[in-house]
Protein backbone atom coordinates (compact mmCIF):
# COMPACT_ATOMS: atom_id res chain seq x y z
CA UNK A 1 0.00 0.00 0.00
CA UNK A 2 2.92 2.60 0.95
CA UNK A 3 4.37 1.65 -2.53
CA UNK A 4 1.41 2.27 -4.25
CA UNK A 5 0.42 5.79 -2.78
CA UNK A 6 4.43 6.59 -3.06
CA UNK A 7 4.06 5.75 -7.18
CA UNK A 8 1.08 7.37 -7.48
CA UNK A 9 2.10 10.59 -5.52
CA UNK A 10 5.52 10.93 -7.56
CA UNK A 11 3.42 10.49 -10.81
CA UNK A 12 0.68 12.65 -9.42
CA UNK A 13 2.98 15.68 -8.61
CA UNK A 14 5.03 15.15 -12.34
CA UNK A 15 1.85 15.59 -14.21
CA UNK A 16 1.15 18.67 -11.58
CA UNK A 17 4.07 20.05 -12.65
CA UNK A 18 4.53 19.48 -16.27
CA UNK A 19 1.17 20.94 -16.45
CA UNK A 20 2.18 23.91 -14.13
CA UNK A 21 5.07 24.85 -17.08
CA UNK A 22 3.10 24.20 -20.23
CA UNK A 23 -0.59 24.93 -19.37
CA UNK A 24 -1.62 22.72 -22.11
CA UNK A 25 -4.67 21.19 -20.65
CA UNK A 26 -5.78 24.15 -18.60
CA UNK A 27 -5.56 26.45 -21.47
CA UNK A 28 -7.27 23.80 -24.19
CA UNK A 29 -10.06 23.41 -21.77
CA UNK A 30 -10.98 26.94 -21.08
CA UNK A 31 -10.83 28.05 -24.30
CA UNK A 32 -13.36 25.37 -25.46
CA UNK A 33 -15.53 25.73 -22.30
CA UNK A 34 -15.49 29.55 -22.88
CA UNK A 35 -16.07 28.92 -26.58
CA UNK A 36 -19.47 26.82 -25.53
CA UNK A 37 -20.42 29.57 -23.07
CA UNK A 38 -20.36 32.28 -25.35
CA UNK A 39 -22.15 29.69 -28.32
CA UNK A 40 -24.78 29.10 -25.85
CA UNK A 41 -25.65 32.50 -24.76
CA UNK A 42 -25.99 33.87 -28.06
CA UNK A 43 -28.05 30.70 -29.20
CA UNK A 44 -30.36 31.02 -25.97
CA UNK A 45 -32.22 34.12 -24.21
CA UNK A 46 -34.33 32.68 -21.52
CA UNK A 47 -35.83 34.08 -18.70
CA UNK A 48 -34.46 33.56 -15.25
CA UNK A 49 -36.53 31.14 -14.33
CA UNK A 50 -36.03 29.07 -18.15
CA UNK A 51 -32.23 29.17 -17.57
CA UNK A 52 -32.71 27.17 -14.46
CA UNK A 53 -34.45 24.52 -16.42
CA UNK A 54 -31.75 24.17 -18.69
CA UNK A 55 -28.79 25.35 -16.76
CA UNK A 56 -28.05 21.46 -15.76
CA UNK A 57 -27.53 20.53 -18.87
CA UNK A 58 -25.42 23.27 -20.32
CA UNK A 59 -23.20 23.12 -17.32
CA UNK A 60 -22.42 19.52 -17.71
CA UNK A 61 -21.88 19.22 -21.52
CA UNK A 62 -20.04 21.68 -21.82
CA UNK A 63 -17.60 20.65 -19.40
CA UNK A 64 -17.78 17.02 -20.78
CA UNK A 65 -16.91 18.07 -24.04
CA UNK A 66 -13.95 20.48 -22.77
CA UNK A 67 -12.95 17.47 -20.02
CA UNK A 68 -12.26 15.26 -23.87
CA UNK A 69 -9.40 18.13 -24.06
CA UNK A 70 -7.92 17.00 -21.68
CA UNK A 71 -8.26 13.53 -21.32
CA UNK A 72 -6.88 13.00 -24.80
CA UNK A 73 -3.63 14.64 -23.71
CA UNK A 74 -3.48 12.12 -20.42
CA UNK A 75 -1.35 9.38 -21.88
CA UNK A 76 0.72 11.68 -24.70
CA UNK A 77 3.63 12.98 -22.22
CA UNK A 78 4.33 9.20 -21.61
CA UNK A 79 4.58 8.02 -25.21
CA UNK A 80 7.57 10.34 -25.47
CA UNK A 81 10.97 9.17 -25.20
CA UNK A 82 9.30 5.60 -24.05
CA UNK A 83 8.09 6.92 -20.86
CA UNK A 84 5.20 4.32 -21.03
CA UNK A 85 7.21 1.35 -22.27
CA UNK A 86 9.59 1.56 -19.14
CA UNK A 87 6.59 1.61 -16.60
CA UNK A 88 5.24 -1.33 -18.21
CA UNK A 89 8.77 -3.02 -17.73
CA UNK A 90 8.92 -2.13 -14.08
CA UNK A 91 7.64 -3.60 -11.02
CA UNK A 92 5.57 -0.64 -10.17
CA UNK A 93 1.76 -1.38 -9.79
CA UNK A 94 -0.20 -0.35 -12.70
CA UNK A 95 -3.25 0.98 -10.50
CA UNK A 96 -0.56 3.33 -8.99
CA UNK A 97 0.17 4.91 -12.54
CA UNK A 98 -3.75 4.79 -13.51
CA UNK A 99 -4.68 6.99 -10.13
CA UNK A 100 -2.60 9.41 -10.35
CA UNK A 101 -3.47 9.94 -14.04
CA UNK A 102 -6.96 10.03 -12.53
CA UNK A 103 -6.20 12.35 -9.81
CA UNK A 104 -4.49 14.29 -12.09
CA UNK A 105 -7.53 14.88 -14.83
CA UNK A 106 -9.63 15.62 -11.63
CA UNK A 107 -7.78 18.73 -10.52
CA UNK A 108 -7.69 20.45 -13.90
CA UNK A 109 -11.36 19.18 -14.62
CA UNK A 110 -11.72 20.95 -11.11
CA UNK A 111 -9.97 24.13 -11.94
CA UNK A 112 -11.80 24.24 -15.15
CA UNK A 113 -15.01 24.30 -13.53
CA UNK A 114 -14.04 26.66 -10.80
CA UNK A 115 -12.76 29.21 -13.25
CA UNK A 116 -16.27 28.95 -15.43
CA UNK A 117 -19.59 28.37 -12.89
CA UNK A 118 -19.32 32.42 -12.16
CA UNK A 119 -19.48 32.78 -15.78
CA UNK A 120 -22.26 30.68 -16.29
CA UNK A 121 -23.85 32.09 -13.03
CA UNK A 122 -23.24 35.72 -14.98
CA UNK A 123 -24.22 34.47 -18.20
CA UNK A 124 -27.52 32.80 -17.27
CA UNK A 125 -28.37 34.75 -14.10
CA UNK A 126 -28.34 31.69 -12.25
CA UNK A 127 -29.60 31.04 -8.50
CA UNK A 128 -30.27 28.06 -6.80
CA UNK A 129 -33.61 27.65 -5.36
CA UNK A 130 -33.09 24.45 -3.58
CA UNK A 131 -30.20 23.21 -1.14
CA UNK A 132 -26.90 24.76 -2.56
CA UNK A 133 -24.31 22.48 -0.88
CA UNK A 134 -25.65 19.43 -2.64
CA UNK A 135 -23.82 20.86 -5.68
CA UNK A 136 -20.58 20.22 -4.15
CA UNK A 137 -20.93 16.49 -3.80
CA UNK A 138 -22.64 16.45 -7.41
CA UNK A 139 -19.60 18.58 -8.60
CA UNK A 140 -17.28 15.90 -7.01
CA UNK A 141 -18.75 12.77 -8.00
CA UNK A 142 -19.66 13.94 -11.71
CA UNK A 143 -16.25 15.22 -12.39
CA UNK A 144 -15.05 11.89 -11.21
CA UNK A 145 -17.42 9.87 -13.23
CA UNK A 146 -16.24 11.66 -16.10
CA UNK A 147 -12.53 12.03 -15.53
CA UNK A 148 -12.25 7.78 -14.17
CA UNK A 149 -13.84 6.55 -17.21
CA UNK A 150 -12.31 9.02 -19.09
CA UNK A 151 -8.76 8.24 -18.14
CA UNK A 152 -9.13 4.47 -18.81
CA UNK A 153 -10.60 4.72 -22.09
CA UNK A 154 -7.68 7.10 -23.36
CA UNK A 155 -4.99 4.50 -22.56
CA UNK A 156 -6.84 2.02 -24.57
CA UNK A 157 -7.23 4.12 -27.18
CA UNK A 158 -3.92 5.29 -26.76
CA UNK A 159 -2.36 3.23 -29.46
CA UNK A 160 -4.84 3.54 -32.03
CA UNK A 161 -4.55 5.58 -35.25
CA UNK A 162 -7.25 8.43 -34.39
CA UNK A 163 -7.48 8.44 -30.66
CA UNK A 164 -8.39 12.09 -30.57
CA UNK A 165 -11.87 10.23 -32.04
CA UNK A 166 -12.12 7.20 -30.37
CA UNK A 167 -12.17 8.70 -26.81
CA UNK A 168 -15.32 10.28 -27.56
CA UNK A 169 -16.80 7.32 -28.97
CA UNK A 170 -16.15 5.19 -26.26
CA UNK A 171 -16.70 7.37 -23.10
CA UNK A 172 -19.90 9.38 -24.50
CA UNK A 173 -21.99 6.35 -24.03
CA UNK A 174 -20.60 4.94 -21.18
CA UNK A 175 -21.04 8.46 -19.26
CA UNK A 176 -24.95 8.65 -20.16
CA UNK A 177 -26.14 7.78 -17.22
CA UNK A 178 -23.77 9.79 -15.07
CA UNK A 179 -24.91 12.53 -17.53
CA UNK A 180 -28.39 12.10 -17.03
CA UNK A 181 -27.53 11.94 -12.85
CA UNK A 182 -25.36 14.95 -12.94
CA UNK A 183 -27.89 17.11 -15.27
CA UNK A 184 -31.41 16.39 -13.10
CA UNK A 185 -29.73 16.49 -9.97
CA UNK A 186 -28.12 20.17 -10.96
CA UNK A 187 -31.50 21.06 -12.17
CA UNK A 188 -33.18 20.07 -9.01
CA UNK A 189 -31.27 22.01 -6.88
CA UNK A 190 -31.69 24.94 -9.20
CA UNK A 191 -35.30 25.11 -9.74
CA UNK A 192 -35.74 23.66 -5.83
CA UNK A 193 -38.80 21.62 -7.48
CA UNK A 194 -37.68 18.49 -6.53
CA UNK A 195 -35.05 16.30 -4.32
CA UNK A 196 -31.44 15.58 -5.41
CA UNK A 197 -30.63 12.64 -2.89
CA UNK A 198 -31.95 9.92 -5.76
CA UNK A 199 -29.37 11.52 -8.45
CA UNK A 200 -26.94 11.43 -5.93
CA UNK A 201 -26.84 8.33 -4.78
CA UNK A 202 -27.27 7.08 -8.00
CA UNK A 203 -23.90 8.93 -8.99
CA UNK A 204 -22.01 7.31 -5.95
CA UNK A 205 -23.02 3.72 -7.16
CA UNK A 206 -22.03 4.55 -10.79
CA UNK A 207 -18.61 6.32 -9.19
CA UNK A 208 -17.98 2.94 -7.23
CA UNK A 209 -18.69 0.64 -10.00
CA UNK A 210 -16.91 2.12 -12.55
CA UNK A 211 -13.70 2.89 -10.81
CA UNK A 212 -13.64 -0.88 -9.36
CA UNK A 213 -13.79 -2.09 -13.09
CA UNK A 214 -10.97 0.36 -13.97
CA UNK A 215 -8.63 -0.76 -11.04
CA UNK A 216 -9.28 -4.15 -12.03
CA UNK A 217 -8.92 -3.96 -15.72
CA UNK A 218 -6.10 -1.11 -15.98
CA UNK A 219 -3.33 -3.77 -15.49
CA UNK A 220 -4.52 -5.54 -18.94
CA UNK A 221 -5.03 -2.19 -20.84
CA UNK A 222 -1.38 -1.25 -20.23
CA UNK A 223 0.26 -4.53 -21.08
CA UNK A 224 -2.15 -4.65 -24.22
CA UNK A 225 -0.43 -4.21 -27.47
Amino acid sequence: MSMLSGIAAATLSKDLRLEWRSKDAINSMLFFALLVVVIFSFSFNPTAEESRRIAGGLVWVAFLFAAVVALNQTWARELRNQVLDAYRVSPAPANALFLAKAFGNFIFVSVLEALMTPLFIVFYSLRALGPVWQLIPVAVLGTWALVVNGTFFAAMSLRTRSREIMLPLLLFPISIPALLAMVEATSAILTGEVSAKFWIVLLVAYDVVFTTGCLLLFETVLHAE
